[in-house]
């Protein structure tokens, strides 16, 4: 069987500390405090699990390896000749947005390639196998790209951390601002998988909560391209908001298609889950206007996008939120590793549980120590008008901040750690 793992060894690096680009997460700043500096097989290995491929490949997918390579870099940078962690291997592999691929993926990072912590697997149902085999290997996993509350919620374990962001985040900003502009009623379109189907539900909540009422709700196969018959149905009920749950490529196909058939002169768009990267895939014209939640914008402060410049000089792209996740994710599992100067999982759990962070992603981060939900501040915005946009990739208008804790439910009580 072909292996479609990649490898790259990274050899240490003992540099100058790059100023604000190494960033200061509260709790990890000293050396190790205990675990007498043990890292299992010699090295510390990274497991990097997205699609590398497919509808999800931009707003993730290879340039997330990048993002990890450079919270590596800081790491180096920032402890030089003290790091615990003195070999670090990245290795990546495409799960292709199935489950079941995921599952054999996570195995053999997990068993053949000796990784200590899986990052980022977007897709919700492949990020629920990843969250399984975590548990059963006793091995680390911080989830950035799949947003379903599940994993925080009855399917949570000891292992598993969820960094970036959640359905409940995501609708409880979108949700409430369309319903208080004055969209009461909705049909909401949906990929039928665990993300859309979570989606829906934590839309469908959010939207009741304010006010408003979701006449219809219609599930789409998943990836789908072909979305006339589902926009035709979604508006026949005469709703103010139509709401699609789709992401990446499938969000891309059905705006596309939405506009071409006259939709946004009748019903409001609201989108459950938007990256930078699908606006500039389609242009600011096709989205103008359009409020959504937003985890992390690149040029929202200084911090941001002097992180975004350094990101953009290796990849000639402005990056995503779930890039900046990934990076946040890798560098603050390093600092864990070097406080308590050990790879070993449980250790590291117990670094991470009940942290503190502000970082370039996290503002006012928290992990969340009864279900492993990192929570932090969120951002309510707008897409620009073209006349509005002063440079390429600069898309979006934020419109308020959102508190942690008004943009994350509370601890799921069906989280049982165990």
């Amino acid at each position: 069987m072909q292996r479609t793992t990649s490898r790259q060894t990274l050899a240490v690096l003992a540099t100058a500390v790059t100023g604000s680009l190494v960033l200061a997460a509260c709790g990890g700043a000293g050396g190790p405090s205990s675990g007498g500096g043990k890292i299992s097989d010699g090295k510390v290995v990274i497991g990097l699990l997205n699609d590398q491929s497919g509808v999800y490949k931009d707003l993730s997918g290879p340039n997330s390896k990048v993002a990890i390579q450079m919270a590596i870099d800081d790491y180096k940078a920032k402890y030089g000749d003290k790091a615990v962690a003195k070999d670090i291997e990245i290795v990546a592999a495409d799960h292709q947005n199935k489950p079941d691929v995921a599952n054999t993926k996570a195995q053999e990072m997990y068993d053949r390639d000796k990784a200590d912590i899986i990052l980022d697997v977007p897709t919700s149902s492949a990020a629920l196998a990843v969250a399984t085999q975590a548990k059963a290997k006793k091995k680390l996993f911080i989830d950035i790209g799949a947003g379903t509350t599940a994993l925080t919620g009855a399917q949570c374990n000891k292992y598993t951390f969820h960094w970036a962001y959640d359905t409940y985040m995501l609708a409880s900003g979108t949700g409430a601002a369309l319903v208080e502009g004055g969209g009461k009623n909705w049909s909401i379109v949906y990929p039928d998988y665990a993300f859309g189907q979570d989606m829906t539900k934590s839309f469908t909540a959010a939207v009741e909560r304010a006010g408003g009422t979701v006449q219809q709700k219609i599930a789409t196969p998943f990836p789908n391209e072909n979305f006339a018959t589902f926009i035709t149905k979604a508006g026949s009920s005469k709703p103010d908001v139509i709401g699609i749950m789709a992401a990446g490529g499938d969000l891309v196909n059905f705006v596309k298609q939405y506009n071409q058939a006259g939709m946004a002169d009748k019903a409001k768009l609201a989108v459950g889950l938007m990256f930078i990267t699908d606006i500039h895939s389609l242009g600011v014209d096709q989205f103008k206007g359009t409020t959504f939640t937003d985890a992390w914008y690149w040029n929202f402060d200084a911090q941001n996008k002097a992180w975004a410049d350094k990101f953009k000089a290796k990849t000639n792209t402005r990056p995503s939120f779930a890039h900046a996740g990934n990076y946040s994710a890798a560098f603050n599992y390093l600092e864990a590793v070097q406080a308590a100067g050990t790879d070993k999982s449980d250790d590291i759990v117990k670094q991470l549980e009940g942290k503190k962070i502000n970082d370039m992603f996290l503002r006012n981060g928290e992990v969340r120590a009864a279900d492993h939900n990192v929570i932090h501040d969120v951002y309510q915005v707008k897409v620009k008008s073209k006349d509005q946009v002063k440079e390429e990739w600069d898309y979006e208008e934020v419109v308020k901040t959102i508190p942690a804790a008004d943009a994350y439910g509370p601890a799921n009580p069906a989280c049982k750690m165990g």
